[in-house]
């Protein structure tokens, strides 16, 4: 039993609030394509590149929730680790006001559920050339260390080309640790995903899941794909649930008579309850499945589906496992069955009772002649069908996947779909060196047989020694890492007595290391040498200043002009133009003094001797008295050095009395 919610009509509205919308500035939403449970799909532009996309809105109401935020934003940043042309594209991840939302790959034609609603269950054939590009998909997320969580066929995307696509990464998992298993942190007794096609484990709220459970909802995928229904059904979901924990997946030939019994075995080994007996991850059962399609015969892989059903055999999980992992070249067309003593317990399903036949009418001949002519004209339409389908499958075959394998393998899965490869190399963080990275056409589409399906072979990780820029000035650092195919990250600053200031100091990661491509390097620019204290001069003289301050770690220069001072001695220092701190190395300019400045002396001839000295001590000289001045009150009667005469402030003027 299904729990997602409907799809609406498109187009639409439904009072949608985001129509003719544009959000973040940039993405004018369209048309609703569908509706989830946790967000709705829109068609939309993107009208700063003018390109088609799919908008992903979360639901006003999870959108407040910063569980439901997370996990929706992790869904963009777990696709955007993948580049698999099976794997629909996230563009942008952004917010407007309340609409948190996705900017995705859009994808023109229909889902697989469209496809099984439209034609029910497919031929052994058509089901192998959905689901092989699905595994690879999947594959390409486990070997990146994700988990889908949520594979059904409303996630499976058929563009109008034939090419598979899975999308919805919304409940993805990072696998954790050595161990590569997770645990589901969801709310206690709620259960994420779509009951159909959840492990047993998945429902088990302390069991530990990893990517074995995309591997199960694959095989509960084949099932359908095979029987046009799933294998479990109920009035409710905790019905469903109850039988994935309680039964076994039944084969689906009991439901398809004709199936060939390799399918009911993968089946079975896909969808083994303990996730110890199914393969490891999407590439394994992937390469069970090729192995399987290679022991199949054209007529077992193109029969259609019957619409009666009889009793089929039944596979242990090892048993299962024993008949995927046989050779290809060892094909077997008829299987027999395990052991009685293997067999384990039949399963109650029972042949569901026949229609009553309807009493034959009696025909009269003109009906009979228009059957017969009808019946002429059928075989006629089914052999110009089988000699189209001849002449097309003589011209044309359908691309294996040769995800995962190595080259020689890839030659030989080539070869037995009469294809041949051209083989080129490529980097790749996540495929090992020499595994398959894609191929061109892709896995399930059709290649003409002359012409090669180019193959990609992963060359491992691409790594760039990071360049000695270290002395260098700042901006030639940064163009030298651009030319290395390596990011200029963060700068910082720091004084340094050797490097010059504006040059690099230091890289980090240090030069040497061997870093992916585009990956950031941080710079420590030099400041230049740490300042120290400028020793004070004045009043020195100029050996001993110029001594003083070379010895500090500066250089010296002296003023081409002089000042006059009146405390400090002709010669000698009477400033200097850098006090406090200054960088080791810089100048500091010394100006000598040319002593006190010169001033005119007074005449104070006639004066008593105390104006006589107040007058010359305010022009800034000493005074010296000669002669006689009895009690006082003689008058000065000369002065040496004369009147008017220039003197430095300081100096000795005498009177005379």
């Amino acid at each position: 039993m299904d729990t997602t919610l409907n799809d609406p009509p498109p187009g639409s509205a439904w009072g949608d609030p985001h129509l003719g919308t544009l959000l973040d500035g940039r993405y004018r939403v369209e048309e609703r394509i569908a509706v989830g449970g946790m967000a709705t799909v829109y068609r939309g532009t993107d009208t700063r590149l003018d390109r088609v996309l799919a908008l992903k809105v979360m639901h006003p109401s999870l959108a407040g929730d910063s569980g439901f935020s997370d996990r929706f934003i992790r869904e963009a940043k777990a696709v955007a680790r993948l580049s698999h042309p099976n794997v629909v594209n996230v563009f942008d991840q952004g917010a407007d006001g309340s609409a948190v939302f996705l900017a995705m790959e859009y994808v023109p034609g229909w889902t697989l559920r469209d496809l099984l609603r439209d034609r029910g269950a497919l031929s052994a054939r058509a089901a192998l050339d959905v689901l092989e590009p699905v595994l690879a998909a999947l594959g390409a997320a486990h070997r990146a260390g994700l988990v889908h969580r949520d594979v059904k066929p409303e996630n499976v995307l058929i563009t109008d080309g034939g090419l598979v696509k899975v999308a919805d990464f919304g409940l993805v998992r990072l696998l954790s640790g050595a161990d590569t298993a997770i645990t589901d942190a969801t709310t206690p007794g709620v259960i994420m995903g779509t009951v159909s096609y959840l492990a047993p484990e998945q429902i088990q709220p302390s069991a530990a899941t990893d990517q074995r459970v995309d591997v199960y909802a694959a095989g509960i995928m084949l099932y359908e794909l095979l029987t046009g229904s799933k294998p479990y059904s109920g009035d409710n979901p905790m019905q469903v649930i109850y039988r994935h924990l309680h039964e076994d997946v039944p084969p689906p030939s009991l439901a398809v008579p004709g199936l060939a019994p390799e399918l009911d075995a993968i089946v079975a080994a896909a969808t083994a309850r303990d996730p110890q007996h199914r393969p490891w991850d999407a590439v394994e059962l992937l390469a069970a499945l090729q192995r399987v399609r290679r022991v199949l015969t054209p007529a077992q892989l193109d029969a259609e589906p019957p619409a009666s059903s009889r009793q089929a055999p039944q596979f242990s999980p090892a048993e299962a496992t024993s008949v995927l992992a046989a050779p290809a070249v060892e094909r077997t067309s008829v299987f027999t069955g395990p052991p009685p003593e293997l067999i384990t317990r039949p399963r109650p399903y029972h042949e569901p009772p026949r229609p009553p036949r309807t009493p034959r009418r009696q025909r009269n001949p003109r009906s009979r002649r228009g059957l017969i002519w009808g019946s002429v004209l059928a075989v006629v339409a089914l052999l110009v069908a089988g000699i189209s389908y001849l002449l097309s499958g003589a011209v044309y075959a359908t691309v294996p996947s040769v995800l995962g394998q190595s080259q020689a393998q890839a030659v030989s899965i080539l070869d037995g779909a009469g294809l041949r490869g051209s083989f080129s190399q490529a980097f790749s963080e996540t495929v090992p060196p020499g595994q398959v990275i894609s191929s061109d056409p892709g896995v399930g589409r059709r290649a003409r047989k002359s012409d090669p399906v180019k193959v990609t072979v992963s060359k491992g990780p691409q790594r760039i020694a990071v360049p000695d820029v270290t002395g260098k000035p700042l901006d030639q650092a940064q163009q030298q890492l651009t030319a290395a195919q390596l990011t200029p990250g963060t700068t910082t600053q720091q004084y340094s007595p050797s490097v010059p200031q504006g040059s690099v100091i230091s890289t980090d990661p240090a030069a040497g290391q061997q870093l992916p491509v585009n990956a950031p390097i941080a710079l420590v620019v030099s400041k230049g040498a740490a300042p120290v204290a400028v020793p004070d001069t004045t009043g020195l003289a100029v050996s001993d200043a110029q001594s003083k301050l070379s010895g500090a770690g500066f250089k010296v220069a002296l003023a081409t002009d002089q000042t006059y001072s009146d405390t400090v001695p002709a010669g000698s220092v009477a400033a200097q133009d850098v006090t406090g701190t200054a960088t080791p190395g810089s100048t500091v300019t010394l100006t000598l003094s040319k002593g006190p400045q010169p001033a005119p002396v007074p005449s104070v001839t006639g004066m008593s001797q105390s104006d006589a000295t107040d007058a010359l001590t305010a022009a800034g000289f000493k005074v010296k008295s000669s002669g006689l001045n009895f009690f006082g009150l003689s008058s000065v009667s000369g002065q040496t050095p004369a009147p008017g005469t220039m003197l430095p402030k300081g100096s000795t003027v005498t009177i005379n009395f």
